[in-house]
């Protein structure tokens, strides 16, 4: 928001520069951007009467003109023709410099001197009117040779160009920023001058409003003017608007601009005589109803949105034919819009729900001044007031206009102001500082809350142009923070935060960062994709399992939250792959969420899910997911790199289990659990993608790809996922004896707990390595063959054929245990 400091010093005492009341304003939690100081220029242009117009021969388009300035006749060569003998009009003289950086000088025109220059208002920076000069007398009472600057009320300006945050709605004002300034610095505030002297006629007897939904417009005003004059804008209302970033219209629609600009209370003018039966009211918009806004645009009102929970509401402006003349709150419609032929205005100053605006606002593509602090909230008692602020500024271009008295005032609903008790210590205890109650009064006070008691405690009532002030505890820390404000965050004490201990990571930080550079060592590239997704690709992995539903999605494609990391990364791997650059390996860190009433998950659960199942919330998992996208990459691939975890995570004992409770998506015969095998955990899946989801996202379903899905929960948990005991075994210094066993094993058997009992027969046992597995017609039906290579040693001597014997055959009895015969 553009503000100026010109503007503010009219509503309190400002002697200080621009540059001093920056930080002040950034203290204050109005953050200054950029300080622009513009208007120079205007200081050496004065007021000069037209006393002779002669032509130049052999010249149509330049005339000769002769002003006076104060020090005698001025001859100038001018092309403008919008004036005649008499008029009064700017003159920037022989060595002036105009805005922008012009210096006048002398010129030659066909043979005839011009000592000086005549000047529009473009040229002066007091708008864009292009057709000819600024004739003064519509506006002032000048008199030759005065200052022009001094005449119009115009000058060097600096704009801040401030930074308001959309919890503060009563900041967005020229009267607002004032209001915080002269509670800081203690000076008192002025308000604008307002229309005064209604006429005797009353608004009833020439209008009429309404409002038929009153959740969505709170109050609805109209003031009734006539014998209105529509033309330009006075130059301090250009200057004004101009210096805002708004761009000069007519005197009645910047007159309904610049009261936006300084209350902070949007208006809107409409043509009386194009409004039906001179009736205006608010009500909510049927569906398909048409309005063609005042940029042009044909807009179809009432149908519904998609996302924010919009149910395609929208408040319209309707005539006394039930036409819609205008969208509330945001634009006006065409077909009543102010133009040059405009007699008779009707005013609308009203307050609407700030959320059907925000609604209709986003719904439409249409933001606007007005929108912008509707949808913040604006003060609803302000409607009359800015009314007469915009007839005082009418009538000063106006003057024969008639104000009709007692305007008409509709009220619907309107939110109560928030009323929060404010106990000794509690500033103290949320700012750190002590700030007596007597002091957080007066500085509350001149924000507008009404502050009642006395004592231990008070009762602060928030001002009606405060909305974002909160009940309850959560409005306490809002009224702190005004105090905070006013008092000056730069009052505050700083302080270092001190610890016993130094900080450092959790165990489940390391685990996590340790996992993720083993994972990158292996040259994955870490991708994220959304936790948002749609039924559709729900259905494809966990088809008729509840799923966790958001009530207002921007789309439906965006509206359930995703139970597996694996269809995102498959569809990243497909679209990457499309583009030519498919031999990638993926991984992602991320949470997958299940429904509360969900209590069978596929063997995921054993106290991985984080959240209880006795509160309805959705419940969370932390999982670390690798995809495998390489040509050679497959199930072995994805299984090499899992020993590779588990070895840099110290995971002790973790068994490749092949099962037919896998993880949903995966391949249905290449695919494994991970399983912990003391606590029996599992601790993710290992294997490959199934084709077919690999299809339905539009990939090649021929391609084999890897996948490492792990619980990083599970991985967190020290009672489901075994860790090595960190004490290193002593390499024996005598000779190892080392032999080859081959066993007949059921199918059932898992070589890795074969493995395991082998490991664990006789204590001579240094490693067990399996290196066949083979199947043939000469084994037992539902067998094959595995072959270990043993290696024995001794801590103490060098075995003999005894300790070798007896330890072979205590690797056969562990494994007849399992079902193994030795071959």
């Amino acid at each position: 928001m553009r503000v100026s400091l010109n503007w503010l010093r009219e509503f309190v005492d400002l002697p200080e520069s621009a540059e001093t009341l920056r930080p002040i304003l950034d203290d204050l939690g109005l953050v200054v951007e950029e300080v622009c100081h513009t208007g120079g220029g205007l200081e050496q242009v004065v007021v000069a009467r037209v006393e002779e117009i002669r032509p130049i021969q052999g010249a149509d388009r330049i005339r000769l003109v002769t002003v006076e300035a104060g020090e005698g006749p001025v001859e100038i060569v001018c092309g403008a023709m919008n004036f005649d003998v008499g008029a009064h009009v700017p003159l920037a003289p022989v060595g002036s410099v105009l805005p922008g950086g012009v210096v006048i000088a002398e010129r030659t025109m066909r043979g005839v001197t011009s000592h000086g220059m005549l000047c529009s208002a473009r040229e002066l920076g007091l708008g864009d009117g292009q057709d000819g000069l600024m004739v003064l007398d519509s506006y002032v009472n000048p008199v030759p040779g005065e200052s022009l600057s001094e005449v119009l009320r115009v000058g060097p300006d600096a704009i801040f160009d401030i930074s308001v945050e959309g919890n503060r709605p009563d900041a967005w004002s020229i009267e607002g920023v004032a209001r915080d300034l002269a509670a800081r610095l203690g000076r008192p505030r002025r308000t604008p001058v307002v229309a005064t002297s209604p006429s005797t006629t009353k608004t009833s007897n020439y209008a009429q409003a309404g409002i038929d939904d009153s959740k969505l417009c709170g109050r609805f005003t109209v003031t009734a003017l006539r014998h209105v004059t529509v033309g330009p804008s006075p130059p301090w209302v250009v200057e004004r608007l101009t210096r805002a970033g708004v761009r000069p219209i007519s005197n009645v629609v910047d007159a309904s601009n610049l009261v936006m600009l300084e209350l902070g209370q949007p208006t809107h003018p409409y043509d009386a005589d194009l409004v039906a039966g001179r009736s205006l009211r608010a009500r909510r918009a049927r569906p398909g109803e048409l309005l063609t806004t005042l940029d042009g645009v044909e807009r179809t009102l009432a149908v519904k949105g998609r996302g924010l929970g919009d149910t395609g509401e929208d408040c319209v402006i309707v005539d006394g034919d039930d036409v819609v003349v205008g969208l509330a709150g945001i634009m006006g419609g065409a077909s009543s819009e102010i133009s040059p032929t405009t007699t008779d205005v009707l005013l609308e100053a009203a307050y609407f729900d700030p959320m059907a605006i925000a609604r209709s606002s986003k719904r439409h593509g249409l933001r606007s001044e007005a929108s912008h602090r509707f949808e913040r909230g604006v003060d609803p008692n302000l409607a009359l007031r800015a009314a007469a602020r915009f007839v005082a500024v009418l009538t000063e271009s106006s003057p024969d206009l008639e104000w009709l008295s007692d305007p008409l005032d509709v009220w619907g609903y309107v939110p109560e102001p928030s009323t929060i008790e404010l106990r000794d210590g509690d500033v103290e205890r949320l700012l750190g500082v002590e700030v007596p109650l007597d002091d957080a009064t007066s500085l509350l006070s001149a924000l507008g809350f009404v502050v009642t008691g006395s004592g231990t405690a008070l009762v602060v009532t928030a001002p009606t142009n405060r909305p974002d002030v909160r009940s309850s505890a959560a409005g306490r820390a809002d009224v702190i923070e005004e105090i905070a404000r006013l008092y000056g965050y730069s009052r505050l004490p700083r302080r270092t935060p001190s610890w016993p201990n130094a900080g450092g990571l959790t165990a489940r930080q390391r685990l996590r960062r340790r996992l993720r550079d083993v994972v990158v060592d292996g040259g994955a590239l870490e991708v994220w994709t959304p936790s948002l997704g749609g039924d559709d690709d729900f259905e494809r992995v966990n088809p008729s399992v509840e799923r966790v539903r958001v009530t207002n999605p921007f789309s439906l494609d965006e509206s359930v939250l995703r139970a597996t990391l694996l269809t995102g990364m498959v569809r990243a791997w497909v679209k990457n792959y499309d583009r030519g650059v498919g031999d990638v390996v993926l991984a992602e860190f991320g949470v997958v969420f299940y429904h509360p009433n969900t209590t069978s998950q596929p063997r995921i659960t054993k106290g991985g899910l984080r959240g209880s199942l006795s509160l309805a919330l959705p419940r969370e998992n932390e999982r670390a997911t690798v995809l495998f996208g390489r040509r050679e990459d497959d199930a072995r691939v994805a299984v090499a790199t899992w020993h590779r975890v588990a070895s840099r995570l110290g995971l002790a004992d973790v068994v490749v289990r092949t099962s037919a409770d896998a993880l949903p998506g995966l391949h249905p015969t290449r695919s494994a659990v991970l399983e912990d095998r003391s606590s029996g955990a599992v601790l993710g899946y290992v294997g490959e993608v199934d084709p077919s989801l690999v299809g339905a996202l539009e990939g090649p379903s021929h391609r084999r790809l890897g996948i490492l899905d792990l619980d990083v929960d599970a991985l967190c948990d020290p009672s489901r996922a075994t860790r090595r005991s960190g004490k290193v075994r002593d390499p024996s210094r005598f000779p190892s004896a080392i032999f080859d066993l081959a066993f007949v094993v059921p199918e059932v058997v898992n070589a890795q707990d074969l493995a395991y009992s082998l490991g664990r027969s006789h204590e001579y046992v240094e490693s067990v390595v399996l290196f066949d597995s083979f199947r043939s017609s000469s084994l037992a039906t539902d067998s094959r063959g595995l072959a270990y290579a043993i290696r024995l040693s001794s801590a103490v001597g060098t075995l003999n054929d005894d300790d070798v014997v007896a330890a072979r055959s205590s690797l056969i009895e562990a494994a007849a245990t399992l079902g193994a015969v030795l071959r």
